[in-house]
């Protein structure tokens, strides 16, 4: 699934679309590729790192001076850097009662690596989760606005898990799952979100793309590992539909939130992607394992956690002007 943030805007019934990525080169390609399909649509693109605070704040006020208007805006950058596999727990795992589990969330077997950004946060935190924050907090302005209702949509995963999070850790600089905790963070962000902007027009929902079968899907096991599970995966799908292996069909979710009306979704709810055995796509919502008290720690250490970014951003500014 191509790694951006998406913000689509509807002018008199007219919709712009908008792809902010970090690779302007296969942002183009992605461009391209949408004109061959529906070349009446209008695509524009924007240079956006969302792991990079300085990146975020110029792509948003660049967004700004374009469009006064947001309807929704898709979350779907994310890393998962240096993934490593515990293979004798893979093979166990192969021929146990939590094989579907152990594909879908790479629970027991999947830990990745981390560092730290230029400006101190935790890279996998900052994009994943911190980033998109930030984006959000900028584009306020244009996403709540009286006379319409707006929808942030996160894609998650089914590696957010409660266990690999931590509000004492946010960032899990001491974990070795920084991944599944940023994902996590987001479903609990995304219940805050709802919670304290509803009244403002705003709605905030999460989406599993299911098991997608991507680069980085690829790069974690041995290419002729894949060629010889694959078969077996496709046929798995008889009886579990979360395999959707195709990032088509992964995307089911994205496109069926488009459809609804925002205020009408559950803010407690995850809708996943979902491929029968016959092929047929379809979007179902389940309960998150997340509650009020946690979102809301969350909200509170994020908020707090933008002051310090801000404050050191102005910090850096003032040094460079102080030395010229």
């Amino acid at each position: 699934m191509f790694a951006c943030v998406c913000v689509y805007c509807a002018f008199s019934g007219i919709g712009l679309l908008c792809l902010a990525c970090r690779n302007m080169q296969r942002a183009e390609a992605a461009r391209q590729a949408l004109l061959v399909s529906h070349p009446t649509a209008q695509a524009t693109l924007l240079h956006l790192d969302v792991g990079n605070m300085r990146s975020v704040l110029r792509a948003a006020e660049e967004f700004k001076q374009m469009y006064n208007r947001l309807d929704y805006l898709y979350l779907n950058a994310g890393i998962m850097p240096n993934p490593r596999v515990d293979h004798k727990a893979f093979y166990k795992g192969l021929f146990s009662s939590n094989v579907v589990c152990m594909f879908a969330t790479g629970e027991g077997i999947l830990t990745q690596g981390d560092k730290v950004t230029p400006i101190g946060l935790q890279e996998v935190f900052s994009t994943n989760l911190f980033g998109h924050f930030l984006l959000v907090k900028e584009l306020e302005p244009l996403l709540c606005q009286i006379d319409h209702n707006s929808l942030v949509i996160w894609r998650s995963s089914n590696k957010a898990q409660r266990s690999a999070f931590s509000l004492d850790d946010i960032q899990h600089q001491k974990g070795r799952e920084p991944y599944s905790s940023s994902k996590y963070a987001s479903d609990l962000l995304s219940l805050a979100l709802n919670r304290h902007y509803n009244n403002r027009g705003l709605f905030s929902s999460v989406i599993c793309p299911g098991l997608v079968m991507t680069n980085l899907t690829y790069g974690i096991l041995p290419s002729f590992f894949l060629a010889l599970i694959l078969p077996v995966m496709w046929l798995r799908r008889i009886f579990t539909n979360t395999f959707t292996l195709s990032p088509y069909n992964g995307a089911e979710a994205l496109f069926w939130l488009f459809m609804q009306k925002p205020e009408s979704l559950d803010p407690m709810a995850k809708y996943h992607s979902l491929t029968s055995g016959l092929g047929n796509n379809y979007t179902q919502p389940h309960k998150m394992d997340i509650d009020e008290n946690m979102s809301e720690a969350l909200y509170v250490k994020l908020l707090e956690l933008e002051d310090t970014v801000r404050k050191k951003l102005r910090d850096e500014d003032l040094d460079i002007k102080t030395k010229n």
